[in-house]
């Protein structure tokens, strides 16, 4: 048996070659057909794509990507041709979380505002949408939800239209799949309807898929001063991304909210046991959990004891995580968007740290956003 994977998968060297299972790791974005002809499966990310034109007389039966989005895989082509895929749903989930809860704070204590109070329109609200909507409830916002989808299944009154949040909203944030077809299309989903309707006040970030946001009409929207400010994780175009657009932007990421270092060793993880179960591997396989994630040298925090609350939080949030940091690499070398990406340094997400001095308010926050506190 033989098994192309993508070389930045965290985690995986060695598990699979210990049960004598033969590895190719190769760069994502250039795996080719000619790498697949005695290959049975694919272990990949989203640089892959995996469509007819890698796949057509390849003897390759299974795919599986250890991330949330599948857009990367021609699930058409796939079902077709008897090709067995799976993604990893929710693996980063809390990770994009964690991005979130720092952008939030970072805005905050940015524009002088409080959060408690302030309306938080979360569209799209699957495995990373209901965590970050429980980051709006710890940090006392009020939230509006919109996810078509789930609304009709569910018949479910805690659901909105999406007019009502581009009304309401004080910050908009975007978590939905890219769709480019159908009731549920959300190719540029933010486009210039959208983006025309804003208010001077509002904030707006994309942490989906790039082509869900019409990144052109964002820079003149951006430009004309339509809304007070906004944030990108992923970008049309990548890795080749607009660079007036992130002159603007509040702040800018290169697709890097889900990449915790927990999230990766849950979507590795996640790919490991569902390639073991369809190849009917063994159960250490079908149960691999990686025992070998590193621990930051600081994780016991302490509280400052003075500030707002939005500027004390920021203060415990950005120890574990600080979007402006990402932002300020990225901003310093845009060419070097996969670079950064690929290389990426150690971060965990909030419940492998304990907070310290915290009083009775932050302490509570705190352990809603998942940190251990004292």
């Amino acid at each position: 048996m033989k098994v192309v994977a993508d070389d930045k998968i965290p985690f995986l060297k060695g598990v699979l070659e210990s049960e004598n299972i033969a590895v190719d790791y190769l760069a994502g974005g250039k795996i080719s057909a000619a790498d697949l002809r005695d290959c049975n499966a694919i272990i990949t990310r989203t640089r892959t794509k995996c469509n007819e034109a890698l796949l057509a007389g390849s003897p390759v039966e299974f795919i599986a990507s250890a991330t949330i989005g599948f857009d990367h895989l021609d699930t058409e082509y796939l079902d077709k041709n008897n090709i067995v895929w799976t993604n990893s749903p929710g693996c980063n989930s809390s990770s994009v979380a964690q991005y979130i809860t720092s952008l939030l704070l970072n805005w905050a204590v940015k524009y002088d505002f409080s959060l408690r109070g302030k309306v938080l329109g979360v569209i799209g609200v699957g495995h990373v949408g209901r965590k970050v909507a429980k980051v709006g409830e710890a940090l006392g916002m009020q939230l509006l939800l919109n996810d078509p989808p789930r609304a009709r299944q569910e018949k479910s009154d805690c659901f909105v239209e999406l007019q009502e949040i581009i009304s309401k909203a004080d910050i908009i944030t975007v978590h939905v799949p890219l769709e480019y077809k159908g009731q549920d299309q959300t190719y540029h989903l933010i486009g210039k309807d959208f983006l025309s309707q804003l208010q001077a006040h509002q904030l707006l970030v994309n942490a989906s898929r790039g082509e869900v946001a019409d990144n052109a009409a964002l820079r003149e929207a951006l430009k004309k001063g339509t809304l007070r400010g906004a944030a990108l994780d992923v970008w049309e175009n990548e890795p080749s991304i607009d660079l007036e657009l992130l002159e603007l932007l509040d702040y800018a990421t290169p697709h890097i909210a889900g990449y915790s270092t927990d999230g990766k060793a849950n979507g590795t993880s996640m790919s490991v046991n569902a390639l073991a179960e369809f190849f009917n591997l063994s159960d250490r396989l079908k149960n691999w959990y990686p025992d070998n994630v590193p621990m930051v040298e600081k994780n016991h925090l302490t509280l400052p004891a003075s500030g707002s609350e939005a500027e004390r939080l920021l203060a415990v949030v950005s120890q574990s995580y600080d979007i402006a940091d990402d932002s300020a690499r990225l901003r310093r070398d845009p060419a070097a968007f996969e670079e950064l990406r690929g290389s990426y340094p150690l971060r965990r997400e909030f419940h492998n740290f304990t907070v310290s001095n915290c009083d009775a308010v932050c302490s509570g926050v705190l352990k809603k956003l998942g940190f251990i506190t004292e």
